[in-house]
């Protein structure tokens, strides 16, 4: 992805962005993205080592349900690097293209219903699941001890209950409504605005650009939305630090993922959301591809923990900043800019 020219400063004669009457070419996918969490961690690699026994069992004890679920498959190839019996094996790797299932045929859809992420469901029962053990030890520890022990085993059992209850905090998934109007662009992320920059020229937009910079608290919603109906044309990944996102150099120097979009419908603007980590955030979760089609507000990925979002959007004549710096700001329903009919 090459980079912007910045400038802090506002421009009096800003270049025009270049006028397109077509949709864009899909770009290739970033031959660094081969799942959906492109920075690994520990439990996505506890979650594939039970698919391998899940479909080791699968195969041996319930071969009709294999075979059900292999007739009503649909695509034309495999994506993964292991065999795939039902949907939940698709989980890491929905960014692939190939197999897939009609909600109809998948067993699990209803965990997309959950209030809780779903690609967050597995940290939420290994953590929580360790804070529930950990509160009941403590708890236990306290009935069994007296005096300065039983105090502090009570203050331990708090705490631990304290952090589970946190942990599913941070992994919940309000349902969100986005507003209907036309030219209204949403917030992609919760949380507090902490950037608003002028750049004079951006390569992918094509002209001038804003970009509006989020950061993410652990208290806030840390599922992304896209910010306009449009299509994917393409993504671009980059490793890199982990340095506290409410510093501005976290934006140039932490690992990141750029979504690159652009309007279904004329004028075709393009805009870019990227996905920050920060310093206790490290997992970026993205399951688009070049090609996907979102409405506004769809979810289309997650940063967990701590984090931050950017927005970047055509600088045009007609654009309207609607939030300030330290507005408080909700996914997909909170509007960030709007764009004059007709411009």
């Amino acid at each position: 992805m090459s980079e912007s020219s910045q400038s802090p400063a506002a421009s009096n004669s800003l270049p025009n962005i270049a006028v397109r009457t077509g949709p864009r070419e899909l770009w290739p996918m970033d031959s660094q993205l081969k799942d959906i969490q492109p920075g690994s961690g520990v439990v996505i690699h506890l979650e594939k080592a039970w698919g391998r026994v899940r479909r080791c069992w699968l195969k041996t004890f319930r071969r009709g349900y294999v075979a059900r679920m292999a007739a009503c498959r649909k695509g034309d190839y495999n994506p993964c690097p292991h065999e795939v019996l039902d949907p939940r094996d698709l989980k890491f790797y929905r960014n692939q293209g190939g197999w897939y299932w009609d909600l109809r045929h998948d067993p699990f859809a209803w965990r997309d219903q959950l209030p809780f992420a779903r690609v967050g469901l597995a940290e939420l029962f290994v953590m929580c699941g360790t804070a529930i053990v950990a509160t009941a030890g403590f708890g236990w520890l306290a009935s069994q001890s007296g005096g300065a022990m039983r105090i502090v085993a009570i203050l331990m059992a708090v705490t631990a209950a304290v952090i589970c209850g946190l942990i599913a905090w941070f992994f919940r998934n309000p349902t969100r409504i986005s507003p209907p109007e036309s030219g209204l662009v949403v917030s992609p992320a919760d949380g507090k605005i902490v950037d608003i920059e002028e750049i004079l020229f951006d390569d992918y937009i094509g002209g001038p650009a804003k970009k509006i910079g989020i950061f993410l608290s652990i208290f806030n919603v840390h599922i992304n939305r896209a910010p306009i109906a449009g299509r994917v044309v393409g993504l671009r990944y980059r490793p890199g630090k982990y340095l506290n996102a409410l510093r501005p150099e976290s934006a140039r120097e932490n690992e990141q993922l750029a979504v690159m979009m652009e309007e279904n419908q004329a004028p075709f603007r393009s805009m870019i959301v990227r996905q920050i980590t920060g310093a206790i955030a490290r997992r970026i979760v993205c399951w688009l591809k070049p090609g996907d089609e979102l409405s506004r507000g769809e979810q289309f990925g997650m940063i967990k923990l701590g984090s931050r979002t950017e927005l970047v959007l055509p600088a045009e004549e007609g654009l309207e900043i609607r939030v300030r710096l330290g507005d408080k700001v909700i996914a997909g329903t909170s509007v960030l800019a709007a764009y004059a009919k007709g411009t």
